[in-house]
């Protein structure tokens, strides 16, 4: 039997119906079924669950005894971010000011922030608050020089290992735990 992953925060579910590489079979249900890690958190984007959709998305996801989280697209979605009984966020902050300061007004939640794909959102991580922890993620790491834009950083920042899963034969971290571990990396666990 193949050893379980520690954690995966960020996967999709059919929850983020607006993203079409999410496929009908990515369900809660699905995730729970692979059991890929120990510690599994469902993040779907803000923009399919927000509003009355919420209850029913955080009831089926703490059902599966996973972590509630949720990904959240930029600043504009920060106040409805807030409103939200998640345990996490993952956040899209791209190079400029109003980013920035979205991240600081999540992290003044008291919730673990995880930065989500920094490199290709352009974010530059020398204004990321500190207690703000760095994703690492299979679908986009390799697409860029991950050895000049996270080294530096990496004794800076927590890191979080993730799929960013969006269909079933995503949920693993092979590509994200290579880049880790060129960089001394360790992974860290989230106080949920």
């Amino acid at each position: 039997m193949k050893k379980k992953l520690t954690q995966d925060l960020h996967i999709h579910t059919v929850f983020s119906e607006n993203d079409s590489m999410v496929v009908p079979q990515q369900t809660v249900e699905l995730v729970s079924q692979i059991a890929h890690a120990d510690i599994i958190g469902i993040s779907d984007h803000i923009e399919g669950i927000h509003g009355e959709r919420f209850s029913a998305y955080r009831e089926k996801v703490k059902k599966f005894g996973f972590h509630a989280g949720v990904e959240v697209s930029g600043s504009g979605w920060i106040t409805e971010a807030l409103k939200l009984d998640v345990e996490y966020f993952i956040y899209h902050c791209q190079d400029n000011a109003s980013e920035y300061n979205g991240a600081q007004k999540l992290l003044s939640s008291g919730k673990p922030v995880i930065i989500a794909h920094p490199m290709v959102m352009g974010t530059d991580l020398s204004k990321i608050p500190s207690e703000s922890y760095i994703e690492i993620n299979n679908r986009y790491v390799w697409q860029n020089d991950w050895r000049s834009k996270l080294g530096p950083f990496s004794k800076r920042f927590r890191f979080v290992i993730s799929s960013d899963a969006h269909q079933p034969n995503w949920l693993n971290q092979n590509i994200a735990r290579h880049v880790a571990a060129q960089l001394g990396i360790k992974e860290s666990l989230l106080p949920l």
